[in-house]
């Protein structure tokens, strides 16, 4: 399989490239020329595998090039060899409809079922290689910490963290700035997540930099991220057999077109609801076609206190039939106007696949309230909004809330609805009273370029 950057569709590379760049050259993001289309009778033997198998057969079809079989085998039985259940995810019933547990990983978010592969899947491309990969990463909350716990202690690799100063939760920032592993490093930015993407997409757009700290990404822009996560829409189809809707928690477009790319593959799934809090620019977008943003508000779901959701791009290529020159063009008019109206017969399109619907604050905690007292389940803010766009929606039954994170991470929020705390598990309680080690620093990509090529010089 050969892959090309939204951008341009000249250049072609092959899965190990894209893997370890993350990030086209010219800024776009990687996809396959053509995406493979699975028959009925493959999605019928398809239905019969176990998580880990699915997995392997998926992967496969998009990696081929570049691994065998065997290897990615070993790779996916090592990388979910920590979850707490078997299957790596569950799904659990909630009224006439289904919670797809995602967060039984070791950093209790969903973010860990694509990371684990990844960091073992860098061990393999790294094995004969004699340079270390440097992973820069922005992050809203999870996906720091499972990225730091994918990669933390191995030796070909150095990951820098970007995170808002106080603007995740205490858990969340506990389990990225506790981490002892030498190669480590955190950083607080003094602004919001889009200005940490905006630092990291800069760097790699700085070739001289990039190139000299052989830089790579596990953003949701790098597509091993959309194709691991691809798994569990296929998974969750098939155990439950029938023509289903999902709901997905949305911040960065990642977790939701992994949905979108099972559907392109064959899979007869209905819509997917885009589910967002306040900062609802892909409600916005898709309910109206305005894409415009907006100043990010701090939210008790900071996972999605985003507005340029980067992988929103993957989408706008695909509805521009794959016009790699229009993309470019659409994508310079969001970067220079903050804004970008989708054309009429576009979001015709989108909403052939897409429903979108939002929460406020109040509305959030009052699901989690609602959710408690009648089903005695606790769902975290982000899963939430999932249900409650749903319900907003006025969908019934047949869909599959995306439950993305352990309620524990968010427990002021928690607190504020039910009026219960909601512990950390025994493995661990401990953080919450470890030592942090984290840097503060402008919101400035000079100065945080200083700041890594410094501690690699260290």
């Amino acid at each position: 399989m050969k892959y090309i950057s939204t951008r341009s569709r000249e250049k072609e590379y092959n899965f190990g490239e894209v893997f370890l760049k993350g990030l086209a050259d010219d800024g776009g993001l990687f996809i396959p020329k053509s995406i493979p289309r699975l028959s009925n009778d493959e999605l019928t033997k398809l239905s019969k595998l176990n998580y880990k198998d699915l997995a392997r057969e998926i992967i496969y079809l998009f990696s081929k090039d570049t691994i065998t079989k065997d290897e990615l085998s070993s790779i996916i039985e090592k990388s979910y060899s920590k979850f707490s259940v078997k299957e790596v995810v569950k799904i659990t019933n909630i009224n006439e409809n289904s919670l797809l547990e995602l967060f039984h990983g070791p950093t209790l978010a969903f973010k860990d079922i694509a990371m684990q592969f990844i960091g073992n899947l860098y061990d393999h491309y790294l094995k004969d290689n004699n340079k270390k990969i440097n992973i820069v990463v922005a992050t809203s909350g999870d996906t720091g910490a499972a990225a730091i716990d994918a990669i933390k202690g191995k030796d070909k690799m150095n990951i820098f963290v970007l995170h808002p100063h106080n603007k995740v939760s205490l858990v969340q920032r506990k389990l990225m700035t506790t981490v002892k592993e030498k190669n480590v490093f955190n950083i607080a930015i003094k602004g919001n997540f889009d200005n940490c993407q905006n630092i990291v997409k800069s760097m790699f757009a700085d070739f001289e930099f990039s190139n000299s700290i052989n830089m790579s990404a596990v953003n949701s822009i790098n597509w091993v991220r959309i194709i691991a996560q691809s798994v569990y829409y296929f998974y969750s189809y098939f155990k439950l057999n029938q023509n289903i809707n999902f709901s997905v928690p949305t911040g960065n477009f990642g977790d939701v077109y992994a949905g979108y790319l099972s559907k392109k593959m064959g899979l007869p799934i209905n819509k997917f609801i885009v589910a967002t809090n306040q900062n609802d620019i892909l409600h916005r977008a898709i309910y109206s076609g305005n894409y415009e943003v907006q100043k990010v508000e701090e939210t008790i779901s900071p996972s999605m206190d985003i507005q340029v959701a980067s992988n929103f791009e993957r989408l706008i290529y695909d509805i521009q039939n794959q016009d790699s020159e229009k993309t470019k063009s659409i994508m310079m008019d969001i970067k220079n106007n903050n804004k970008y109206k989708i054309d009429e017969e576009s979001l015709i399109r989108i909403k052939d696949s897409f429903l979108s619907e939002s929460l406020n604050e109040s509305e959030t905690l009052q699901v989690i309230k609602k959710i408690y007292e009648n089903q005695k389940i606790i769902l975290d803010p982000h899963t939430a909004i999932g249900y409650g766009a749903m319900e907003k929606l006025k969908i019934q039954k047949d869909c599959v809330v995306l439950s993305t994170a352990h309620p524990c991470k968010f427990p002021e929020a928690i607190l504020k609805a039910i009026g219960k705390n909601v512990n950390l598990p025994n493995n661990l309680s401990n953080i919450l009273k470890e030592k942090e080690n984290f840097s503060i620093i402008e919101n400035n990509i000079d100065k945080v370029k200083t700041y890594i090529a410094a501690s690699l010089a260290s």
